[in-house]
């Protein structure tokens, strides 16, 4: 496929941190994308929270299934805007890398218990652990990723942190755009885990079909279901009416995107990056009912009283790790045993970097095995 002039090229990548020789048969992005499946921290996903804690049900999504459901999402989207899709991919399927276990619970946790050391945030923990913490390679740490995907890692970052990443953080200050597939990897990340939360919550019964009604991209996505099946019955159509919701927020992403950049033409993806707003992004209509599904979820589901229980065990599991291994810094593995003239800041760090490798069942086991279930 012929990639139009605003995509990323695999010949004017800005390259690796340690150099390497081409590959004969994959191109630099097709390798970043296979380094990622191929590592352990890609792996750990399987077992940890999406929405509902990992292994509470064999159905429900996990970080694992959620991240495949992005990159198939944005793998669409890229061949129909004519974007370098195998970026595109590599960049969803490295977008959770960093994620704590017990989902947002694990994140705000470690977050809270890093407070005076810098804080905690999963798209800069990604990026270290492709840059640092993954041992893989002989020849360098990390993964060695090309810097156009690192830089569709990292999605958010505050002035402070991106000045100390160089020319990869240079737009959180500047207050620029990424590649276009990067901004297509975040579009379809919300997505993803919008209309898929919404599946998981229904499946769990904290969620009824009743008052899913309330939600006009729903109503309307079911009222179309319900005139093409009418013998269907009210879970049959819920799934329908989700399918639709998603086919129809994708095919919008696609045409508003494609109408953006028609508009916009820019020359290049450096033309891209130097825009102050994004060129990906929904009409305005439906990113109107797009956000009413989002605030519909954190009433319903994320603030549900059950999903608040598990939440909170979840972040006492990493606050009582975190506060132990802080006080016995000589049980962390030796791999992540830090200096200990660097200070409490650099044993933090370590400790952060061993507990948000952690899967939900290795940290529950962790903390029975140190007794600190009580």
């Amino acid at each position: 496929m012929r990639l139009a002039a605003w995509a990323v090229r695999d010949e004017r990548t800005r390259g690796r941190v340690h150099a390497e020789p081409g590959h004969p048969y994959r191109s630099p992005f097709q390798r970043d994308r296979d380094r990622i499946i191929h590592c352990r921290a890609f792996r750990r996903l399987m077992h940890k929270t999406q929405v509902f804690v990992a292994g509470e049900g064999d159905h429900f999504r996990t970080r694992l299934t959620h991240t495949m459901e992005v990159a198939q999402i944005a793998r669409t989207a890229a061949a129909c805007l004519r974007l370098n899709q195998d970026l595109t991919e590599a960049i969803c399927l490295g977008h959770d890398l960093g994620h704590p276990p017990f989902g947002h619970a694990g994140q705000t946790a470690l977050n809270r218990c890093m407070t005076d050391h810098g804080g905690f945030e999963h798209n800069l923990q990604a990026l270290r652990i492709v840059d640092a913490l993954e041992h893989r390679y002989a020849g360098f740490p990390g993964l060695n990723l090309c810097w156009e995907t690192r830089e569709g890692l990292l999605k958010r970052c505050s002035r402070r942190q991106a000045r100390a990443l160089g020319d990869l953080g240079e737009r959180f200050i500047r207050r620029r755009q990424p590649s276009l597939e990067a901004q297509l990897a975040n579009v379809a990340d919300e997505i993803a885990y919008n209309h898929h939360d919404l599946d998981d919550g229904l499946r769990s019964g904290l969620l009824e079909p009743g008052e899913l009604m309330e939600v006009r991209l729903f109503r309307e996505s079911r009222d179309e279901a319900a005139g093409r099946f009418p013998a269907a019955d009210g879970g049959s159509l819920a799934s329908e009416a989700i399918r639709g919701m998603i086919d129809r927020v994708v095919s919008d992403l696609i045409e508003t995107t494609g109408a953006n950049l028609k508009e916009a033409m820019p020359e290049d993806a450096d033309a891209v990056r130097s825009r102050s707003m994004p060129l990906v992004g929904l009409s305005d209509p439906v990113d109107k009912r797009h956000r009413e599904l989002a605030r519909f979820l954190t009433e319903r589901l994320y603030h549900h009283p059950r999903m608040q229980q598990e939440y909170a065990r979840g972040g006492a599991v990493v606050d009582a790790l975190f506060n132990h291994y802080m006080n016995h810094p000589d049980q962390l593995p030796g791999r992540l045993s830090p200096d200990r003239e660097r200070g409490a800041g650099a044993l933090a760090r370590a400790v952060a970097d061993y507990i948000a490798g952690m899967t939900d069942r290795y940290a529950g086991r962790r903390c029975r095995a140190l007794a600190l279930d009580s």
